[in-house]
């Protein structure tokens, strides 16, 4: 029994080594048409990383060719199932920019969105893939409204959405976070909460984002020269009825009715040393 396992392990490695050989004689010295036929059999039994090298080698010498569409479309394809994203992608794009009557083109849309989507990054760090996918996704819902993905569509640009929101909310809250250490960051704290509002309108942030706000003005008036608190301390009266307008339910209402009664004896302290009282 074990003498048939040996024939059989022998034998595989036999196949390995043979198929590793035919692989190496045509990628160095097979023709063109050798190179193409053994890449696609790759691409089809998903041996993409060897695939792409023949591709890459043979690509030249079908550019305006009928073939060159279903090549294009398989290098993008080897990328997204190697899990290099960011250049299926770019593949991806091309392909439905150089095909746009290509009965592939809605799938190579979709696709080129979602490859971006999923090598955007964590939403601390850099943004670009992000911005690209997002752009992608609005194109596809915009031009294939009818589409079987649509649904998925909306889902990714939401979550992309979010995490565009979630990174301006977090460089704000860093802003105000600091400002202990640099007044001058609660001015810059507002400032970027205020532009969240304004670039992501209906943001799941709006009622966490108007809370700092008020937040940043109240401790900005409090901590000011007597010079400025009284313009200081009537932009936190306002952050404060903006929060309250919105969301007169808040969770942070407890909070902020506390800071709104601060403001209110600074305001009348100011009025007594003004009056001389």
């Amino acid at each position: 029994m074990q003498k048939i396992k040996n024939i059989a392990y022998l034998f595989v490695a036999l196949l390995i080594l043979s198929s590793c050989g035919e692989y190496n004689r045509v990628l160095n010295r097979g023709t063109v048409e050798e190179q193409y036929k053994m890449a696609v059999k790759l691409y089809e039994t998903q041996k993409y990383s060897k695939a792409l090298r023949l591709f890459e080698k043979i690509t030249p010498f079908f550019v305006g060719k009928p073939q060159m569409e279903r090549i294009q479309y398989m290098v993008a394809n080897s990328n997204f199932n190697k899990k290099d994203y960011s250049s299926a992608g770019y593949y991806f794009d091309r392909f439905a920019t150089n095909y746009p009557k290509s009965s592939k083109k809605e799938e190579a849309d979709f696709m080129s969105a979602l490859s971006y989507y999923k090598s955007s990054p964590a939403y601390s760090l850099d943004k670009t893939d992000t911005e690209k996918a997002i752009k992608a996704f609005q194109t596809f819902i915009d031009n294939y409204p009818n589409s079987k993905r649509i649904e998925e569509a909306n889902k990714y640009y939401k979550d992309l959405l979010y995490k565009l929101e979630k990174k301006s909310f977090e460089i704000a809250k860093g802003y105000y976070e600091t400002a202990g250490y640099d007044s001058r960051n609660y001015k810059a704290s507002i400032a970027a909460f205020n532009n969240l509002l304004s670039d992501y309108l209906g943001t799941s942030f709006k009622e966490e984002a108007l809370f700092y706000i008020l937040k940043a003005s109240h401790d900005f008036a409090v901590k000011s020269t007597q010079r400025r608190k009284p313009k200081r301390i009537k932009s936190a009266i306002k952050a404060y009825d903006k929060l309250k307008r919105n969301f007169p339910k808040s969770k942070f209402l407890e909070d902020a009715n506390k800071m709104l009664e601060t403001l209110q004896k600074e305001e009348q302290q100011l009025v007594k040393i003004n009056y001389g009282l």
